[in-house]
């Protein structure tokens, strides 16, 4: 007889602890495989935490325990999911960031492998499912429906998976509006690169190479201005590494990076390179994930969750702009692809690599006391100088076309038409989509909002509805007000679709591509997109936060920021250091090839610190002044921070929930501890839950982690108030 300890699949606090089960079978049960069990009403898969061999029979280990055990119902692996390493991973990951174990476990693998009933929905074998249009009338539809039968027919044959919400695509299919099939997918295989040689490093390079590979420090930060040249540095300590018979961890903050950085290091090693990023298909993933688990690849490039993949022996783990805020995980389990790419590298004792042109001003601050080494280069490649600025101030009337729209300045139209008639390429970024911010009433000033939680409704010309950024929530565009009847509805504000409309307008004879959320939602879209326009394709790329980080364009010459100001009225701490942080990265797209860049910068706030110094791409100065103002205002990297959420379908429970939690705190009188708040997050309301927030400050937080473990089971599910906990939030 076995006795089984098994965390079971539901990532709760309240139930993160081990269930104890009983096994009488033949088949061998280790730590780390997946069994099925009987929890309450309902089979569910569980995790093995530990076996231990018995000689009892069922009826005394029923008795020692005091309580009836329950058998294993069937074993789902062959062997560990995990080595012992990642097993290691996840205990600390889940004690730092104050996650459920099996949550974390569940973010560790992919789809196929999680220890979650999910898992059997997940395709371990190489067919997609598809679904194409066959009749695009829209009579008798849901909003919802309508929106999705319109993506299906805008782009033909789409993904299964792309469709979003299981039910609506299910009444399509119903109603006879759409059909599935399916295809045999091809094994995911790399793009057939030509190997390309080592370039030389420039003299600043190799210094910067000398420097990480000399460093005892374990964790270097590579800062370099745009276009210094950082990735040629990855390649090269790649290589060394490589010839040490190591493995190399290669991170990118978004989706849309990892193509091109598939390349370099598919161009330079060939088919020892894996890729892992939510864009793969859950077979494409499951297949990369066991070759990689296999020691069939050396180096891995992926996004946040590629942190997890099953490498063993790594030598070098390079987090690429390790400065945004993508790296961090925004539900269940918070977690920092950063700080668990420190962990693995001090077991596998492997140098970390942080590299950024605008570092975060903790990353910087700990190389500045010494905790990280440091190197730098300062120089672009070719040489070239960083792009010309000009900040233009959106209050000056005299700096638009009479009688326009305050979209486009006059110098920023000037400078496309040049760009235009040179056949040179620009970049424009406005970091928010669609085609309106909001719609209201000319006559009562009503504004459309998501009944959900309260956001505007954002103005979709694409598809002609409206729709919100935060939950999802869809309708069609209305005609009239709904307070008063008034027809003149008014759309305020600019988005992505508006610019290209304008852009359209204005120059007829460009090609204009656009890259937001709403593009890259089919697959691959983004990246062929990308692709497009480096080869030409395109004259100008209008596009979110998404175009401004990473790629390398040589034809671009020309950067427009449409609306600086939009990130700093966020209320975050962080809102003026990713402000600038953008402005820098975007401005340093321009001139990376063998002609000058120039960039306009159109802001209602040209004085503030961040806007005039992201133009300057003066990172030493920002970083002098918000560092003044961290500390003064007490945040990081002066302090840490912990996020205490309580939610609650009743308003007035979750607040005096979070009042009680915070006298309670304050009662036990932790050394330097500020608590702000209770107060209501940005989005403080959601499919009619209630959110209440404290924000506890403290240079020691590791006491006050440890009593919140402790009084959580004590006040989690009280009047139907939940809690969860996110250990160094970016967003507050």
């Amino acid at each position: 007889m076995k006795i089984v300890s098994v965390l079971i699949e539901h990532a709760t606090l309240s139930l993160d602890r081990p269930f104890t089960y009983l096994y009488d079978g033949d088949k061998s049960l280790q730590k780390g495989m997946r069994v099925f069990v009987r929890f309450g009403n309902q089979d569910v898969v569980g995790y093995i935490e530990g076996v231990q061999e018995s000689k009892l029979s069922k009826e005394d280990i029923d008795e020692k325990f005091g309580m009836t055990l329950s058998y294993v119902v069937s074993i789902l692996d062959d062997e560990p999911l995990l080595n012992a390493e990642l097993l290691d991973l996840a205990e600390q990951s889940a004690k730092y960031f104050m996650a459920p174990k099996i949550a974390v476990l569940q973010a560790m693998l992919p789809r196929s492998l999680r220890p979650s009933s999910s898992t059997f929905k997940s395709p371990k074998i190489a067919y997609e499912t598809y679904v194409e249009c066959l009749d695009s009338s829209e009579e008798g539809l849901t909003l919802k429906q309508i929106e999705l039968l319109r993506l299906i027919a805008a782009n033909g044959p789409i993904l299964k998976k792309e469709c979003g919400t299981a039910s609506v695509l299910e009444k399509l299919l119903q109603a006879g509006r759409v059909r599935l099939f399916k295809k045999e997918r091809q094994r995911f295989k790399l793009d057939d690169f030509e190997q390309v040689p080592p370039f030389p490093l420039t003299p600043e390079q190799q210094q910067a190479f000398d420097d990480i590979l000399s460093s005892e420090k374990p964790v270097i930060l590579l800062q370099g201005v745009t276009g210094s040249g950082k990735t040629e540095v990855y390649l090269h300590l790649s290589d060394e590494v490589m010839k040490q018979g190591k493995t190399i961890l290669m991170l990118v903050p978004e989706i849309s990076l990892t193509p091109m950085m598939v390349a370099y290091f598919a161009r330079r090693f060939q088919n020892k390179v894996a890729i892992l990023h939510s864009g793969l298909t859950p077979a494409e993933k499951y297949d990369e994930y066991r070759r990689i688990a296999r020691g069939e690849a050396q180096i891995v490039v992926g996004a946040r969750s590629a942190v997890f993949a099953p490498l063993e022996n790594i030598g070098l783990i390079l987090i690429d702009e390790e400065h945004v805020e993508s790296y961090k995980q925004d539900s269940t389990p918070y977690y920092h692809a950063r700080d668990i790419a420190i962990m693995r590298g001090k077991y596998h004792h492997a140098k970390v690599i942080l590299g950024s042109a605008t570092p975060s001003l903790e990353t910087k601050a700990r190389a500045r006391n010494g905790v990280y080494g440091y190197a730098r280069l300062e120089q672009r490649v070719h040489q070239n100088p960083l792009p010309r600025t000009k900040i233009i101030d959106l209050t000056q009337q005299n700096a638009f076309p009479r009688g326009s729209e305050r979209l486009f300045s006059n110098d920023l139209l000037h400078a496309l038409q040049d760009r235009l008639d040179k056949k040179e390429q620009a970049m424009l970024l406005i970091n928010h989509r669609g085609y309106s911010s909001f719609i209201e009433c000319s006559k009562c000033g009503h504004v459309f909002s998501c009944p959900s939680c309260q956001c505007s409704l954002t103005y979709h010309q694409q598809d002609e509805m409206l729709k919100c950024h935060r939950c999802g929530y869809v309708e069609q565009y209305p005609h009239v007000c709904p307070d008063c009847g008034n027809e003149k509805l008014r759309r305020v504000g600019f988005g992505t679709e508006r610019v290209v409309k304008y852009l359209q307008e204005h120059f007829p004879t460009a090609r204009i591509a656009r890259l937001d959320s709403d593009i890259s939602k089919v697959r691959k879209k983004a990246e062929e997109t990308l692709a497009a326009f480096k080869e030409g394709s395109y004259d100008f790329l209008v596009g979110t936060q998404m175009i401004a980080k990473g790629h390398d364009f040589p034809n671009v010459t020309l950067v427009g920021v449409l609306l600086a100001d939009i990130g700093l009225s966020m209320p975050s701490y962080r809102s003026s250091e990713n402000t600038f942080q953008l402005l820098t990265q975007v401005v340093g797209r321009a001139g990376r090839g063998d002609k000058n860049g120039e960039a306009f910068i159109q802001t209602y706030n040209p004085s503030h610190y961040a806007i005039s110094l992201g133009a300057s791409q003066d990172y030493e100065r920002f970083y002098a002044r918000e560092m003044q103002m961290r500390h003064t205002l007490e945040y990081p990297p002066f302090v840490y921070l912990l996020i205490v959420e309580c939610s609650s379908k009743n308003e007035e429970n979750a607040a005096e929930t979070a009042l009680n939690l915070k006298i309670d705190l304050q009662n036990q009188g932790f050394e330097g501890m500020t608590i702000l708040g209770p107060s209501t997050p940005y989005f403080g309301f959601l499919n009619g839950v209630y959110k209440k927030r404290l924000l506890i400050k403290s240079r020691d937080m590791k006491p006050i982690k440890a009593y919140l473990e402790e009084v959580y089971r004590n006040i989690d599910g009280q009047n139907g108030v939940r809690l969860r906990f996110d250990v160094d939030p970016l967003d507050c």
